[in-house]
């Protein structure tokens, strides 16, 4: 490996480049590190259109006069050579430019290359796989850490998965279900990544199949994530619906890659409900939209609904919520832990990922590189960034 985080990486014009600065989670994310990047990170805001960044900049500024000379980059998803600049120059890229199956291997690609961290907020199983198969190799020649999945898909799954197998034992087969409930509603770039997914079921099962015949084996430990069945949980008091997203399987590679999840590790991830008649409803949406995505015209049609950059106001956004309860049991002991904050799929969605840049950027991190998940690349250094920010990881009982 040839880590280049020392000093030809510190003296890259900057610290972090935010891409996609101009979208609706992309300016949360701006607005973030204009209030909370500590004095003399130098950080910079890139996207397709400098009309829309310099916008941008004068809105920062209005509340953070230090802004005013916010340095702009500006480049296209498509455009190589801007990107390879872009990546060359900055120790660390936070993209926010979806869906990232259409648009994002280009800049990973940079990054690899050029021994440049990267974050985004994927949760695309098959562009994560492809990314894998893709460049993990010259990641890892290069120094670079490729991070996705860098906001509430799926760092305080993944986070508080890590989390709840800290207060069991060592050395002992553990088992690990995940209850997830928000009260929120999606941006239309959080909408458009849901139904590219949805319309892609072949390519996603081909693109993990892929990655299966690259990956390595473990040898002497297991971890995995099976999709549970429908159920009511006593542990929660609630209906439990196996939610088939990246999260689970971004716990499992964290369980494969650290000793600490034990010898024999078994997540299962669920969405709760209170009543059994939400639950039922909460299935016939899902299926419906899941239909309606196999249908181009159809999903265009709802992807019009709320296009990208679009997302909801302040006020709906205060009222936001979510809590994700961890049922954790091993050696005899059995732990109930909670993560929860407020507005999961922007406000806290651009402070994880604002903190994941910093967190690249400052603090004493394991020495790893290639394809990571969070919780490998960052752990307690981004769990303390979360807890100090707000974000809440508590342990609730034990026995």
């Amino acid at each position: 490996m040839n880590r280049q985080d020392g000093t030809a990486r510190a003296e890259r014009p900057y610290d972090i480049v935010l891409f996609g600065a101009t979208g609706f989670v992309g300016e949360l994310t701006a607005r973030y590190l204009a209030g909370h990047a500590p004095d003399g990170c130098r950080w910079a805001i890139a996207g397709r259109s400098r009309a829309r960044l310099e916008r941008l900049r004068e809105r920062l500024a209005a509340g953070h006069p230090h802004c005013a000379e916010l340095p702009l980059i500006e480049a296209t998803a498509d455009d190589h050579g801007a990107l390879r600049q872009l990546a060359e120059s900055t120790r660390v890229v936070a993209t926010a430019v979806g869906p990232y199956l259409r648009y994002g291997e280009p800049l990973v690609a940079a990054c690899a290359r050029a021994g440049t961290d990267y974050i985004d907020l994927s949760g695309e199983p098959e562009f994560v796989d492809l990314m894998f198969v893709r460049h993990d190799t010259r990641a890892r020649e290069t120094g670079a850490r490729l991070i996705h999945a860098c906001g509430f898909e799926s760092v305080p799954h993944d986070l508080g998965a890590y989390f709840t197998v800290r207060q069991l034992p060592r050395d002992v087969p553990l088992r690990v279900d995940g209850f997830v409930r928000s009260g929120a509603v999606f941006s239309g770039g959080t909408l458009a990544s849901a139904l590219h997914t949805m319309g892609r079921g072949r390519q996603l099962l081909r693109a993990a199949h892929e990655r299966r015949l690259h990956e390595p084996r473990s040898v002497g430990r297991r971890a995995r994530a099976p999709i549970g069945g429908p159920r009511f949980s006593r542990e929660t008091n609630a209906w439990a619906l196996p939610l088939p997203l990246i999260d689970a399987e971004i716990i499992a590679r964290s369980a494969r890659a650290l000793p600490r999840y034990g010898p024999d590790f078994r997540y299962r991830h669920y969405a709760s409900f209170r009543t059994l008649p939400t639950a039922v409803g909460a299935v016939v949406a899902v299926g419906a939209l899941v239909g309606l995505a196999q249908l181009p015209p159809a999903r265009r049609r709802l992807s019009d609904r709320l296009g990208p950059g679009q997302g909801p106001d302040e006020e709906r956004r205060a009222r936001s919520w979510f809590s994700v309860r961890f049922v954790g049991e091993g050696g005899g002991r059995t732990v109930f832990t909670e993560v929860s904050g407020g507005d999961p799929g922007h406000d806290e969605t651009a402070k994880i990922f604002a903190e994941s840049a910093l967190c690249l950027v400052y603090d004493a991190l394991p020495d790893t590189s290639g394809q990571l998940t969070p919780a490998v690349a960052m752990g307690d250094a981004l769990l303390a960034r979360l807890r100090a920010a707000g974000i809440r990881f508590r342990i609730a009982a034990t026995r």
